[in-house]
């Protein structure tokens, strides 16, 4: 008969198999649960708000918070995925036709700055040869969009599947959340008060970077879309859409969309336009980075904010534009677990710290 601590060893091993078995199973599925998880974070409070609306009932409270989540998160995104596609697609027709012109920028340098011509000449690069890469690389750019709008709505069914699989998933952890807390708590071997403050940490930062992300991608991106609709700049709700997007990047935002986009105002023939976009861009736009962020990712976040850069560039690179909030949260986790542990082994270092004298003076037989 097999003894209790080979028992034990083949039943851990056990365990770990299944259970990582299991988590390759659900490997496709992981984002849906993360958002699933997520979204049953930040609209908890609403959920409470339903479920007292509907007379204490959690299911049915479940389904008015997912039914509120519908109507004003993700069909106006939606209709906004909708409206860039048909401008990116009437970008890349302008473009291709040679109505938008990048060459106008090379022709102003060639005008204006004779010193940079001379540069480039230097470098063997003509002026001509330029003209030639920059409408290259205006088709090319409109084409990649134009190919990714196509493939966005190629690739709809697998999308509308996975937000299905999201909404799901999110009626159960809405309703039946703090059992399933509960349940964490008690099965995980780290010990209920650690589980507990990682627990919490989860839902802090997934809360503060989901605020300060749709708060500064909406101010940004709408000033923005705004600015460029009042100025008559072709395409307002993509480039509105794009710096939104930019607007997840500390220290780097919108600016690398309205900065180009004055210049080339001013160098084809409209620098009071240009003018204005500069001034609407670098006060509106960038007041909103500036005030805004620290107050809703790194105060209640916690992390300093090249912590919250790297990890979400990180986050980008790993799992895509998911990785915005992803990154944050695995970053505060790490922040968080040593934490914890610097705490409990301070506690044994000064416990062996104040002992030591103690073992030294009794082995010394001049201390007494």
């Amino acid at each position: 008969m097999s003894s209790p601590r080979l028992q034990n060893t083949f039943f851990l091993g056990l365990l770990v198999l299944v259970t990582l078995t299991f988590f390759w199973l659900l490997q496709d599925f992981w984002l849906p649960i993360f958002w699933a998880a997520v979204l049953a974070t930040l609209f908890h409070p609403l959920f409470q708000d339903c479920t007292r609306c509907c007379g204490g009932r959690a299911a049915l409270g479940a389904v008015l918070t997912i039914t509120l989540i519908l109507l004003l998160v993700i069909l106006p995104l939606l209709l906004t995925g909708f409206a860039v596609a048909a401008e990116v697609s009437g970008i890349y027709e302008r473009v291709a036709a040679g109505d938008i012109n990048p060459q106008v920028v090379v022709d102003w340098i060639d005008r204006n700055v004779p010193l940079a011509t001379d540069f480039l000449s230097g470098l063997g690069l003509s002026v001509d040869q330029l003209r030639s890469r920059l409408s290259g690389a205006a088709v090319a750019t409109s084409r990649f969009l134009a190919s990714k709008a196509v493939g966005f709505g190629q690739d709809a069914l697998r999308i509308g599947g996975l937000t299905f699989l999201m909404l799901y998933l999110l009626f159960f952890f809405l309703r039946d959340g703090r059992i399933l807390l509960n349940t964490i708590v008690s099965a995980l071997p780290i010990g209920d008060a650690r589980e507990r403050r990682l627990l919490h940490k989860f839902a802090e930062v997934s809360r503060a970077t989901i605020k300060g992300t749709i708060v500064i991608g909406v101010v940004q991106g709408g000033i923005g879309g705004l600015l460029f609709w009042a100025l008559g700049i072709d395409g307002a709700v993509l480039w509105g859409v794009v710096m939104g997007l930019l607007s997840l990047l500390p220290a780097v935002g919108a600016a690398v969309v309205w900065i180009p986009a004055a210049a080339f105002l001013m160098v084809s023939g409209a620098p009071v336009k240009g003018l204005i976009l500069l001034l609407g861009g670098s006060t509106l736009i960038g007041l909103a980075d500036n005030v805004i962020r620290p107050l809703l990712v790194g105060r209640d976040t916690g992390m300093p904010d090249y912590l919250i850069l790297v990890s979400t560039l990180g986050g980008l690179t790993l799992f895509g534009l998911s990785g915005v909030v992803i990154g944050p949260v695995l970053a505060a986790l790490f922040v968080t677990v040593w934490e914890m542990f610097a705490d409990e082994y301070a506690d044994v270092a000064n416990d062996s710290g104040r002992e030591a004298p103690l073992s030294m003076r009794e082995q010394d037989p001049a201390s007494s």
